[in-house]
């Protein structure tokens, strides 16, 4: 079947358009977003209204995309930044009066979970006990286990459009600015980690979407010409010689760098601050990057469903 997966995300709106079927891996067929920055369009704990404008267009133009592409179902969901809004019921009913889309808010732990199943399917059996980590716009998830359904997971308001918005605003916060921050991302990650140590190191630590794929490939991995089949690896090593250089650029600076988009420049700095207290705290030496992430979840979870009625 063709299904059309819309990916409200706290930086971006995507649809995804994919040929699906259990017992394949989901192809895509079309793809279509929007830099929409929600989490920049947070005015005293509620989407604005030019947030819930930007918002709801999006949502209409990807029902005519999706239509004209031939998706016979149409999966809506939304991650942290409408999530965390004070108006997020008010958000998504205003969205479906004017779309017909009903959006879904996934919580923290539906989101990690389901990003664990994506990764567990993308390297399967083989990885054996599975750590993921996913540093979104918003939040950072975390999952672990040796099943599809991990043992653990949960969500930290940790992500790097969140930090960049909270810490970044006027620019580089500083020295002083920058230390107090490292402290606090590390605190906020340790103050929970047991929950994933208790398991033992896992025998494959992996981590998914845009952050991570960003840094690796500054750090030297193979570009996306390459394909998804190729490896990529986050080191811990790279990222420490690499984030006092990304501390000293320009907005300007980053933007050459391969793998970063000019709209994602702010969100360097506070996503490498997160991945290394991850990589250290968790005592990985590396990360393995996988291509699938929250989406492919999505839309694997409704494979099962459909298989099992």
């Amino acid at each position: 079947m063709r299904l059309g997966v819309l990916d409200i995300g706290s930086n971006t709106g995507h649809l995804l358009v994919v040929d699906a079927h259990r017992g394949a891996a989901p192809l895509p067929a079309y793809s279509h977003k929007e830099p929409l920055r929600l989490a920049e369009h947070l005015e005293e704990g509620e989407v604005s209204k030019g947030g819930i404008k930007a918002l709801t267009k999006f949502v209409a133009d990807a029902v005519v995309v999706a239509e004209d592409k031939g998706a016979q179902d149409m999966l809506g969901f939304a991650t942290s930044a409408v999530r965390d809004a004070d108006n997020c019921d008010a958000v998504l009913d205003h969205v479906a009066d004017e779309t017909g889309v009903r959006i879904a808010v996934l919580p923290g732990e539906d989101e990690a979970r389901l990003t664990f199943l994506a990764v567990r399917r993308w390297f399967g059996w083989s990885a054996g006990r599975l750590a993921v980590f996913d540093i979104g716009g918003g939040s950072l998830e975390i999952a672990g286990g040796a099943d599809e359904e991990p043992d653990v997971a949960w969500s930290l308001p940790i992500g790097a459009a969140r930090l960049a918005r909270e810490h970044f605003r006027d620019g580089n916060p500083g020295e002083k600015g920058l230390r107090e921050l490292r402290k606090k991302i590390r605190a906020d990650i340790a103050r929970d980690a047991g929950h994933l140590l208790r398991g033992g190191t896992p025998d494959m630590a992996a981590a998914t979407s845009k952050t991570f794929r960003s840094l690796a490939r500054i750090c030297g991995a193979a570009s996306s010409d390459e394909g998804p089949l190729v490896e990529r690896v986050l080191s811990q090593r790279d990222l420490q010689k690499w984030i006092p250089k990304l501390v000293d650029m320009s907005a300007d600076d980053l933007a050459e760098l391969p793998g970063v988009s000019p709209s994602r420049t702010h969100q360097i700095v506070p996503g490498a601050l997160v991945a290394e207290a991850v990589m250290d705290i968790f005592g990985l030496e590396a990360l393995q990057i996988c291509p699938w992430a929250l989406r492919e979840g999505v839309i694997l979870e409704r494979l099962d469903q459909i298989a099992a009625t």
